[in-house]
């Protein structure tokens, strides 16, 4: 990416798209000002939060999937390489995927120096993200505890904060008496079943809305020229002389110099038309809230070996997760087993919650990689780009994974966060175990 004159190039893309305006120019900016003048008007003249238009026949860049990666990838595209001629196409409605269905955790205590950079830089963008967007994320940095529940246990989460320390990020081993004054609900007792030895604890963790994070990009990639086309399915890939041309969609082929594709679960059906084989497999992970109560969890808590993390939402919900279903498929539903366990794991952890009920449960499909790390970057078909392989560390990672994307698009080489995360690293045996870190059994 380079910038003469003020006008931004994008390698390999059309001339028309270099230094294009943005359409969105002029954005309503929220604020207790516009709340207050709208309020007088019955709330009649907010402006759309971003345009619904229809495909032109060709982009500069088309980005496949608009979850939070698609969109981030979109908007830093748009703002920090000038890169407008944009559309981001959405075979359903925006968010509708994964960002509506995870359980809205965000946390870089990773294990791997690769990993807790990546991550990281996800967690630094996610603090100044509701400022930047002028659109409210909802971060709560309420902190986050991984249990240690034996010896064994606690000696690894020292290791992992030791890790952390070295990269630059802040965490901190809690004893149980200090686990016990920050979550005074939680089972402590030496006569549990799975008695707490400690905790590692990062202070800057905690939890995000996941709709309101898909919401915030998409008018801010909007009020920068970007096109978001939802009910937009691809059907196919164009390739010719071993780079992309275009793609074959639900509303007509579209013309692209350069394809990004960050479509999750669904990464390897999009690589099959253009016939790639990806390393990973995609499984149903499950989630599900109770029934609302007053606030009594303030930290977002997980357990490798009861299995189970939770939080508590702002509408009273406890949110859990647990770990994938054993079995692949591309369905949005789970296994009873797994809901059973989970809440099993809840009650055996906060035995107050005991008589609480399920309220609704639903899953979401995640692409796992042999190393649980992701894919990012260049394929074998030049213009053709795949972030894929997030498996349960997707949305965390969703500013940082659109900030390195985008980079590496317009670029047409490697962010340096996102080299270690190249495809090549299944040629060359440079893999990044990241289970551990996962926070939950793949």
């Amino acid at each position: 990416m380079a910038v003469v004159g003020g006008e931004p190039r994008c390698k390999n893309a059309p001339a028309s798209s270099r230094g294009a305006e943005s359409r969105g120019a002029r954005v309503q900016r929220y604020s207790i000002f516009s709340l207050a003048r709208n309020a007088l008007n019955d709330h009649a003249d907010w402006e759309r939060a971003w345009r619904s238009p229809d495909p032109k026949p060709s982009y500069a860049v088309v980005i496949v999937g608009a979850g939070g990666h698609g969109l981030a990838t979109a908007y830093y595209l748009a703002k920090e390489h000038g890169i407008r001629d944009v559309a981001v196409l959405e075979k359903g409605w925006l968010g509708g995927g994964n960002t509506g269905r995870n359980t809205t955790v965000v946390r870089s205590n990773y294990l791997n120096d690769d990993s807790a950079a990546l991550y990281e830089k996800s967690l630094q963008l996610f603090e100044g993200l509701s400022r930047e967007l002028n659109f409210n994320v909802m971060l709560s940095q309420r902190g986050l505890m991984m249990l240690a529940h034996s010896p064994h246990e606690l000696r690894a989460h020292q290791r992992l904060v030791s890790a952390m320390r070295l990269n630059g990020i802040e965490g901190e081993m809690l004893s149980v008496e200090q686990v016990k004054a920050l979550c005074p609900i939680l089972n402590c007792s030496p006569r549990s079943r799975y008695p707490v030895f400690g905790a590692s604890f990062q202070r800057r963790g905690g939890t995000a809305r996941h709709d309101a994070l898909a919401w915030g990009y998409a008018r801010a990639a909007d009020a920068r020229g970007v096109d978001i086309i939802q009910n937009c399915e691809v059907t196919g890939l164009r390739l010719e002389a071993g780079r992309i041309r275009g793609l074959e969609t639900t509303r007509g082929y579209i013309e692209a110099a350069k394809v990004g594709v960050v479509v999750a679960g669904h990464a390897s059906v999009l690589a099959a038309m253009a016939g790639l084989r990806l390393p990973i497999q995609s499984h149903p992970l499950q989630a599900l809230v109770t029934e609302p109560i007053k606030p009594v969890l303030h930290r977002v808590v997980m357990s490798g070996a009861v299995h189970v993390y939770v939080s508590q939402s702002d509408r009273g919900e406890l949110v859990l997760g647990a770990g994938i279903d054993g079995y692949n498929s591309y369905a949005q539903r789970g296994s009873f087993h797994v809901i059973e366990a989970q809440l099993a794991a809840l009650k055996e952890l906060f035995p107050i919650v005991s008589r609480l009920r399920m309220m609704r449960q639903w899953g979401g499909i995640v692409d796992i990689c042999p190393d649980a790390s992701p894919i990012i970057g260049k394929t074998p078909v030049e213009g053709l780009y795949f972030n894929c392989g997030w498996g349960t560390g997707g949305f965390k990672s969703t500013p940082g994974s659109g900030f390195v994307f985008a980079h590496t698009i317009a670029a047409d080489e490697p962010h340096p966060l996102a080299a270690p995360f190249a495809l090549k690293r299944f040629e060359t045996g440079r893999l990044l175990d990241e289970h551990g870190s996962a926070g939950v059994a793949h």
